[in-house]
C-alpha cells in the first residue's frame, strides 16, 4: 500500500469552516484601506525603564512586522536576531507595537533615519530583556466595515450575540499563507517530501499546520453544536490562560465558571505527546473522529514526531469591552481579544465579503 494521497487545500482555509451563529447577516467590506483595521497591542508588562534592550512603540501602515524588525536591524546595525517583538501584525492596517533591540551601553540612533511616511516612532524606553512572541495581555481593534448590505436589527442581535457568548476561535487565515501556501508547504514537510527549510520557516510551517488540526476539530464541534460547552473528560482552559484543567465530571461550580466565560473548552495544537494534559473520554472521542474525518491522523503523527510541545487552544473567543456604532453605509467596532486571537473570525460570524 503506498503512500496516502496528499491532501487538498482551498486557496481560502476558512470558507468551508462553519459559522456558529446562523450565518453572517450582512455583507460588506473590511480593509478597504489600512485604516479601517486599526491595532494597538497592550503589553504584558510594565517596562523597567532601564537595561539594555532598548524598547521602541511604532505606528506601522501597510507593513509586516518582518519588513518593520529588518528595517530596526539596519538602521541600529544589529542582526536580525537582536530584533524582539510580541507579536505578528497584519500588513494592510495600521498598527502600533512594540519592538525591542539589544543595545548595551549604545544611545538610539538617530529616529529621522529611521521614520518615514508608513513608520513613525511614538515613545521609546528601555527594559531588563528582549521582547519575545507572546509578551502581551492581548490587542485592542477598531475595525470599519463598509458599504454594507443587510438587516440592521439581525446585525444588531448577532453583535449582542458575539459580545455575551463570544465566537469559535479559529486560526485566522493569514496563518496559512496566500493561496493556502503555508498548508501546502507543510504537508510536503511532514512527508519527508521537502528540505528541511531555515528555522523561522519552519517555525511558521509547523504552526500552519496545528492551526489547520485545531481549526478541523473546532469546526467539527461548532457543527455539533459542542464549541461552547464542555464533554465529559474536557481540557478546560482558563480564560486567558494556558495551562488546562480536566473536567471529568461537570460541577454546578464548573458550569457555572464556563457560563460567565471563565473557563472554555479547548482543542488540540499536536506536538509531542506527554507535554500536555490531553482530553480523556468522549472529548477525547470527538477529537479523534474529528481529526480523522480530515484525514490529519499522520500530520499528528508527524507533528509528534518534531520538537515541540502538545498544547491547548480555548475554541471559544469572547472579546473584551466590545462597542459599535453605525456610521451613514459603515460600522464601527472596537473591541479586545487575548494574544493569537483574530478579529477577522469575530467579523466572520457578523459580515460576509461583499465578493462572496
Amino acid at each position: 500500500m503506498g503512500p496516502p494521497e496528499p491532501l487538498r487545500f482551498d486557496p481560502d482555509p476558512l470558507r468551508a469552516l462553519p459559522h456558529a451563529l446562523g450565518g453572517p447577516p450582512l455583507r460588506g467590506l473590511l480593509k478597504a484601506r489600512p485604516a479601517d483595521f486599526v491595532v494597538e497591542e497592550i503589553p504584558a508588562e510594565a517596562f523597567s525603564g532601564e537595561g539594555e534592550h532598548l524598547v521602541l512603540q511604532l505606528r506601522k501602515t501597510g507593513l509586516n512586522t518582518a519588513d518593520v524588525a529588518r528595517r530596526l536591524a539596519d538602521w541600529a546595525g544589529v542582526a536580525r536576531s537582536a530584533v524582539g517583538y510580541a507579536g505578528l501584525k497584519d500588513r494592510q492596517a495600521v498598527t502600533t507595537q512594540y519592538f525591542s533591540m539589544c543595545l548595551p551601553g549604545r544611545e538610539m540612533p538617530d529616529p529621522g533615519a529611521l521614520e518615514t511616511q508608513d513608520l513613525q516612532l511614538l515613545s521609546h524606553t528601555r527594559h531588563r530583556r528582549k521582547l519575545r512572541r507572546g509578551d502581551l495581555l492581548g490587542n485592542r481593534f477598531t475595525l470599519c466595515l463598509r458599504e454594507l448590505e443587510g438587516a440592521p436589527a439581525q446585525a444588531e442581535a448577532c453583535l449582542s450575540r458575539i459580545r455575551a457568548a463570544g465566537v469559535p476561535n479559529y486560526f485566522g487565515a493569514q496563518r496559512f499563507g496566500r493561496g493556502a501556501s503555508n498548508l501546502i508547504a507543510a504537508q510536503a514537510l511532514l512527508a519527508g517530501r521537502a528540505r528541511r527549510p531555515p528555522p523561522e520557516r519552519r517555525r511558521m510551517l509547523l504552526s500552519a499546520a496545528r492551526s489547520h488540526v485545531f481549526n478541523q476539530v473546532l469546526a467539527a464541534r461548532v457543527r455539533a453544536g459542542s464549541w461552547n460547552r464542555a464533554l465529559p473528560g474536557e481540557a478546560l482552559l482558563r480564560d486567558g490562560g494556558r495551562r488546562p484543567l480536566l473536567m471529568r465530571h461537570l460541577s454546578p461550580e464548573l458550569e457555572e465558571r464556563l457560563r460567565a466565560g471563565e473557563l472554555h473548552p479547548s482543542g488540540p495544537l499536536p506536538g509531542r505527546p506527554g507535554h500536555c494534559l490531553a482530553p480523556e473520554d468522549e472529548a477525547a472521542r470527538v477529537e479523534r473522529a474529528a481529526i480523522g474525518a480530515a484525514g490529519l491522523e499522520d500530520w499528528v503523527a508527524a507533528l509528534g514526531a518534531q520538537r515541540l510541545d502538545a498544547d491547548r487552544r480555548a475554541l471559544r473567543l469572547i472579546p473584551r469591552d466590545m462597542h459599535w456604532a453605525w456610521e451613514a453605509d459603515a460600522l464601527r467596532l472596537s473591541f479586545e481579544l487575548p494574544p493569537g486571537c483574530y478579529a477577522t473570525v469575530l467579523v466572520r460570524e457578523l459580515m460576509r465579503p461583499a465578493s462572496d
